[in-house]
């Protein structure tokens, strides 16, 4: 075994790994518990790296465990080279990378460079300071408009729809276009610059193989901050042409690291646009979640797919594939929820998988997990292993930081690893036939034609082809040898709700 998970991590062919990689999203305080507080944290991902390299996912992408006072679940940063005390320390750190490498698994640490807490010290001192000062000039302070300055300085918001701007004591305001919290950066300063340079060196040195960088099309502003147009439209505060430099930033200190990659979150609108991202000299990969709000309709879904892969090809980068996250609702209750939902996804996760290019899978999809808990944080619920009660082997704390819910007994890892029908078992038989079988070789896809509510695709020249059934019935399934369906065939017909795939004779 352990020969072969080595060879997973070596590209082939020349080809670079991330090109066709299954990345996992671990959210690090939903993942496991080593400490016993309730809260998941690193020496609990360290612990669990057997089943991931079980799974058979290629990398880990943690999310953020840096300093942080926790307002928006760490993506609020007050200490981008320190590890937050609740969730471990460097040298956890370094044990939990260096344990991946072994198990074959590369490790992304998701960054975020648009904003801080505003418990960072950078922002105390802007606090302290004078307007005009130095330390001010490392966010966005203005005076306001009106007479007396009593006006925000311009019109925009917040990504909640509140107010983009707080007034300090001196009467001058700041934008925080993620809530007053997590003030926006300056990337116009070059001491803004430097500090994330040193930051990306930090955590490569200590052997991350990329980044997955949040808000990547956030973090450039125009100079003026201009208003936002009608409706929001045109909206400066995101997608600025700037950006760009940004990212070319960023690359140039990410190729000085063999094999690292950059893994971007871009929710920006036109092709074009999206594209201008993946350009050489930018990120590597880029992902919006376009899948995630496309409903479970084969017409629909075949359009997404065919849109994604045009947007890319101008720039020769590889398509991102993601359908789950920690800020989407998950796929299981999103597709019409209970035992229906948990169809759906299961046949989605097969449409994903037979894909070209790479794959973000979101911890807890391959339990077939619903949403449950808070809104806003339904997908952040702490992830059941083992027993038949909460929390299910998570934590030795009864009290975890979000309820589990007693239904999900079925659905532990415990229950599922020795079941050939469950969705865990699904996903591991998923990701092995992708990564070992023939069939799956190649960027090119081609579209069958295929019954009403229904698609079929074949990956060229390895020959894959994959079969989604949205309609109401059964249907044919295109010939060729049966590798894996999502559900049982009836009478040699795929049913309603699922996906099959094939391999062509000859693949």
């Amino acid at each position: 075994m352990t020969r072969a998970v080595a060879a997973r991590r070596e590209p082939r062919g020349g080809v670079p790994w991330w090109r066709n990689a299954v990345i996992y999203e671990v959210f690090v305080r939903s993942f496991a518990d080593f400490d016993g507080d309730g809260i998941g944290d690193l020496e609990g991902v360290r612990g669990r790296l057997g089943y991931l390299e079980l799974l058979g996912v290629d990398a880990l992408w943690l999310t953020p465990f840096y300093l942080s006072p926790m307002v928006a679940d760490g993506y609020d940063v007050a200490g981008p080279r320190a590890v937050d005390p609740v969730l471990g320390n460097l040298d956890t750190v370094t044990a939990l990378v260096a344990e991946a490498h072994a198990c074959g698994l590369r490790v992304l640490f998701d960054v975020v460079p648009n904003h801080t807490s505003d418990k960072h010290p950078w922002f105390a001192d802007a606090l302290a300071a004078a307007p005009g000062s130095p330390e001010r000039e490392r966010y966005h302070f203005r005076d306001g408009a009106g007479r007396h300055g009593e006006l925000p300085p311009n019109n925009w918001v917040a990504v909640d729809g509140g107010p983009a701007w707080t007034r300090v004591p001196d009467g001058q305001w700041y934008l925080h276009v993620h809530g007053p919290a997590q003030p926006d950066l300056n990337w116009a300063n070059h001491e803004v610059r430097a500090d994330f340079e040193h930051t990306l060196r930090f955590w490569l040195d200590r052997g991350a193989d990329g980044v997955r960088i949040t808000g990547a099309h956030a973090m450039a502003k125009p100079a003026d901050l201009p208003d936002m147009g009608p409706h929001g439209l045109p909206d400066p505060r995101f997608d600025d042409d700037g950006v760009h430099e940004i990212h070319q930033l960023v690359r140039k200190v990410l190729d000085e690291y063999p094999h690292a990659v950059a893994l971007g979150e871009v929710p920006v609108s036109g092709e074009e646009r999206f594209a201008r991202y993946l350009r050489p000299n930018e990120l590597h990969l880029a992902v919006e979640h376009r899948l995630a709000r496309t409903p479970f309709d084969a017409d629909a879904l075949q359009a997404c797919i065919e849109r994604a892969l045009a947007t890319v090809a101008p720039v020769g980068a590889p398509p991102t594939w993601a359908a789950a996250g920690h800020d989407v609702t998950r796929q299981a209750s999103r597709y019409g929820g209970g035992e229906r939902g948990r169809r759906r996804a299961r046949a989605m996760a097969l449409v994903l998988l037979g894909l070209p290019g790479a794959v973000c899978l979101y911890n807890g999809e391959e339990l077939g997990l619903d949403d449950t808990g808070p809104p806003g944080r339904g997908s952040r619920v702490p992830l059941p292993w083992e027993g038949d009660e909460p929390p299910f082997g998570f934590s030795i704390h009864p009290g975890t930081w979000l309820p589990i819910p007693p239904d999900w007994a079925p659905l532990t890892v415990e229950a599922q690893l020795e079941d050939e029908t469950s969705t865990l078992s699904l996903y591991r038989k998923a990701l092995e036939l992708r990564r070992e079988h023939p069939a799956f070789a190649g960027d090119e896809l081609e579209w069958y034609g295929a019954p009403p509510g229904c698609f079929a695709y074949r990956r060229s020249p390895g020959g894959l082809v994959c079969a989604l059934n949205t309609s109401a019935a059964p249907v044919p399934v295109p010939r060729g040898d049966v590798l894996l369906s999502s559900a049982p065939l009836v009478e040699g017909r795929l049913p309603a709700d699922a996906a099959a795939w094939l391999a062509l004779p000859h693949a």
